[in-house]
């Protein structure tokens, strides 16, 4: 039994599980245990077919509470389950999710508990899907992905590995300790204080294309992870936010104001036509250092010559944003590398004046572009101390950054510490 002097840290913290007809649905029992551990209350779910894997004994005897299938049942206590439990719940976890429940999400179909559960839900929502890779990667599961992601729901994507039909593929559940800690973040930001009001939050996001010709470029693997991270971290936290995006391989989160510049051109436009309002300017797209110094209008013919191509270097926006600050604007700057991480980091933090950079050593497993996850080390004007942070979930990694940028603004006693005054 936890000591009741120091209860564990989500104590109070209600969970709603859902769990779908598939056979990772076993793990759903791991899911759970991990959830009670951190000190959370979970109330379970299950669809019928789930049934047929698990049986609702196994999840009452975990969980101490009446598990629902049917709101209709003679034995549920509550004949309007699917609102009062969707309601005072803090998240709705869906794990593992099905094909067919995404789609029911996705499409507003309501003819069970859970799918009427998940309408009626004021809560987060995440969902873990677990299913066939041919399922999993099939257009109409992806466009049902896509929506859901445009509604605010989180989709932890699924492991690659060998599925229980025997193929080789994405589509198996992630392992019950990742969904817990998925889980518990979306719980620690609901929590936080919203200690950005007042401050509007410029972001640049994803990777700039420079183009050759009609039909090739030059860009990089950036996805935009991080950088939507950061604008959903710092609108949770109370900011305005605008968002000048690239190319990116992941949907932007609700709420904010989303520019497109896919070139650094046109980011470097979008930038300057923004930073007036602005008074934090986090640079996190990858932007190309150096474009085609003429683009021809015609596809490049394919031939035995060699193709010689002559590049010219882009404006290089973090720079200029730094060197024409307006008063009380705070500059931060990202920076991906491969060695001598902290050296390069302090020269860029120096050279360009900033008041705080994210180093990232993408060679390292876990960091870098387009993974779920980040390892940073937070380098600050104001210390030659270096913040060198484990493995984590780029959302939780947006909010340390963010934690950082806090302190710095009450430190500079400027705009933040006036809004918050006047709030």
């Amino acid at each position: 039994m936890a000591n009741q002097a120091n209860p564990p840290k989500y104590s109070g913290k209600k969970v709603a599980l859902g769990i779908t007809g598939g056979i990772a649905a076993y793990k759903a029992a791991e899911i759970l245990r991990g959830l009670q551990r951190a000190g959370c209350e979970v109330r379970v779910a299950m669809t019928r077919r789930a049934c047929e894997f698990v049986q609702p004994l196994t999840f009452r005897a975990l969980s101490g509470a009446h598990v629902v299938v049917d709101d209709y049942s003679p034995d549920n206590p509550d004949p309007i389950a699917h609102i009062t439990y969707s309601q005072t719940v803090d998240l709705l976890l869906i794990a593992p999710a099905t094909a067919n429940i995404i789609a029911k999400f996705a499409n507003g179909v309501a003819d069970d508990f859970l799918s009427s559960t998940y309408l009626a839900s004021t809560a987060p929502v995440l969902i873990a899907p677990a299913m066939n890779t041919t399922m999993w990667q099939h257009p109409a599961t992806q466009r049902n992905l896509e929506s859901l992601r445009r509604d605010g729901v989180q989709i932890l994507e699924p492991d690659a590995g060998e599925m229980a039909c025997g193929t080789f593929g994405p589509g198996r559940l992630s392992e019950p300790e990742i969904i817990v800690q998925a889980a518990l973040d979306i719980l620690r930001r609901r929590s936080v204080a919203r200690d950005l009001t007042g401050e509007h939050v410029l972001i640049t996001v994803g990777a700039t294309r420079e183009e050759i010709d009609p039909v090739r470029f030059i860009s990089n693997r950036s996805s935009g992870r991080m950088g939507f991270a950061l604008a959903q971290a710092a609108r949770e936290r109370g900011a305005e936010v605008t968002v000048v995006a690239g190319v990116t391989t992941v949907g932007a989160p609700p709420n904010v104001s989303l520019i497109h510049g896919h070139s650094a051109a046109e980011m470097h436009s979008a930038v300057l036509n923004e930073i007036p309002n602005a008074s934090i300017f986090i640079a996190a797209a990858a932007v190309a250092d150096y474009r085609p110094a003429a683009r021809v209008d015609t596809k490049i013919k394919k031939s035995d010559q060699e193709l010689v191509l002559k590049l010219e270097r882009t404006s290089d926006i973090l720079g200029n944003v730094s060197a024409n600050r307006h008063d009380g604007l705070l500059v931060i700057g990202f920076a991906a590398e491969t060695n001598d991480v902290l050296q390069q980091g302090r020269e860029k933090l120096r050279k360009k004046q900033l008041d705080l950079l994210v180093i990232n050593d993408i060679t390292q497993e876990g960091a870098g572009f387009d993974t779920e996850t980040n390892i940073i080390t937070i380098l600050t004007k104001e210390s030659d101390d270096a913040l060198a942070l484990p493995k984590m979930s780029k959302q939780d990694a947006a909010h340390r950054i963010l934690d950082q940028i806090v302190k710095l603004r009450e430190r500079a006693g400027s705009l933040f510490a006036k809004s918050r005054g006047s709030a």
